[in-house]
């Protein structure tokens, strides 16, 4: 990332598409070809891991398995696996703009189910070899997930105890009753992999880099915690002693209550970290660079009781620090790795990303709120520059929204005009700015307001379901972005 560059936030969800929601599909490599016209090196999406309660990207049944809602159906039908007219006749939200999980939930992984039981004679030897092929993380993802469905979804800790504690005679027996309906996740991900790996090597190819995203915490109700409870911080019923999240600041009064299970990082330690190096070494098969969310978790994290309704009673619990990042380095070499380093950063934490080397974040947004060290005249080169991320306002919610002390700020800081636009003129900051990477999400881009946010913080419901249309990304914004990296230096 020394060359300065440029980058579009957009999650694969909020692509365009036929389908309901957005996919690996057609409107994906159009909006790879939207990149490489503009000059726009970067495409930085949200977490690609197979959703669960609440359909957060950042809540995931697996911290390796991919989400089967981005499978391109189109591919499936070009295999003889579906039909266009059984998709046709399923409902998977009417609404173009917003994506409907409920209808996906029932409509595509039926559909899936159908492609599966015709594929399967075909497919079935080559889905033992995939799963060996990832032996470590996709059997016992499998078993999860194929154990989860037939006790009606419920979480894995209210599952029979012998299921439960993985009892090896029953997890046997269960292996050879139930073979087809674990070959079916496996058939997922084998489809994911294969449609993803097609559309990221398209996008290497026209000099496009993927940005992916892992969560700093896996889910309670994950296959990761039910395979490897020792490495989480849990009472004797498995169910998680204390949970993950932040306590209060700009973002929610109540702090964030995430309810992730903590690591219990001194046996992942004994362990050379290799849980972490390898989910680290699978982010680098799917993405050419890994931001990781809530970076300074690392240091010292926010540890809650797990029976609190809110993350104020929380304390700081120290972190792995640099040993983790080491036993990375050591295993992997030298990997773009960005630092999610945003909220309340002690000093300790600003050495912990200095010892790694990973350039940190800077959001616009945050700097006229009194934050100065977000404002772009201290950003230095090794930052990536943003207007909002995937929790922020956009801008235009942003500035319909802050008091007007802030608004004037801002408009005094940047020499906002009406001629110009005020949000054209916060991403010209942005451009403008020292740091090597400049990344907007394309709502900014748009101008859209908060209605087209990707997330409000510590809250369930109407999250993850915006989406662009055919229609949003015009001639104008091609140009407009194009312009905009020739005149700061960061076309490709």
């Amino acid at each position: 990332m020394e060359k300065r560059s440029s980058g579009l936030l957009l999650h694969v969800s909020s692509l365009p598409g036929k389908y309901g929601i957005g996919d690996f599909g057609e409107d994906a490599y159009a909006f790879v070809d939207f990149l490489s016209m503009t000059g726009t090196k970067y495409w930085q999406i949200l977490p690609l891991g197979i959703t669960s309660f609440g359909d957060s990207p950042y809540q995931s049944f697996s911290a390796f398995a991919g989400n089967p809602y981005f499978i391109d159906l189109d591919r499936l039908v070009e295999a003889g696996w579906l039909k266009q007219s059984e998709i046709v006749r399923t409902d998977l939200g009417e609404d173009e703009e917003y994506v409907d999980y409920a209808k996906l939930y029932e409509g595509k992984m039926a559909l899936l189910d159908k492609a599966f039981e015709r594929a399967y004679p075909e497919v079935e030897k080559e889905l033992e070899g995939f799963a060996a092929e990832h032996e470590d993380w996709l059997p016992d993802f499998a078993t999860f997930m194929a154990i989860k469905k037939a006790h009606g979804n419920i979480a894995w800790t209210e599952w029979p105890e012998r299921y439960r504690l993985r009892k090896r005679e029953v997890l046997e027996a269960f292996y050879e009753g139930n073979r087809k309906e674990r070959h079916f996740w496996i058939f997922t991900q084998y489809l994911f992999f294969e449609h993803w790996g097609d559309l990221k090597r398209y996008a290497n190819r026209k000099g496009i880099r993927i940005i992916g995203d892992i969560p700093i915490y896996v889910a309670a109700d994950s296959a990761d915690v039910w395979s490897r409870p020792d490495l989480y911080k849990l009472k004797e019923n498995l169910k998680p002693s204390v949970v993950a999240g932040v306590p209060p600041d700009m973002m929610s009064d109540t702090g964030q209550l995430w309810g992730n299970p903590i690591y219990d990082w001194e046996q992942m330690e004994k362990e050379g970290y290799h849980w972490w190096i390898r989910r680290v070494e699978e982010s680098f098969r799917l993405y050419d660079a890994v931001r990781i969310d809530h970076f300074r978790g690392f240091e010292a994290y926010w540890q809650v009781p797990a029976e609190d309704e809110t993350a104020e009673n929380g304390e700081w619990v120290k972190g792995p620090g640099m040993s983790l990042f080491r036993a990375i380095r050591e295993a992997l070499g030298d990997k773009e790795i960005l630092a999610e380093d945003l909220g309340f950063l002690t000093q300790e934490v600003r050495d912990l990303i200095e010892e790694t080397g990973y350039p940190g974040m800077k959001v616009l947004q945050f700097g006229f709120g009194g934050e100065d060290g977000y404002l772009p005249h201290n950003y230095t080169g090794h930052t990536i520059a943003y207007t909002g991320n995937h929790d922020t306002q956009t801008m235009q919610g942003w500035l319909d929204s802050a008091d007007e002390e802030a608004v004037e700020a801002a408009r005094s800081y940047l020499n906002l005009t009406e001629e110009e636009g005020y949000v054209n003129g916060l991403i010209r900051g942005v451009f403008a700015s020292s740091s090597n990477l400049a990344i907007i999400p394309v709502q900014d881009l748009l101008g859209l307001d908060d209605s087209a946010r990707f997330n409000v913080p510590s809250t369930i419901g109407g999250n993850w379901e915006w989406r662009l249309t055919q229609d949003d990304l015009q001639k104008k914004h091609k140009e407009h972005l194009k312009k905009l990296n020739e005149r700061y230096g960061r076309s490709l």
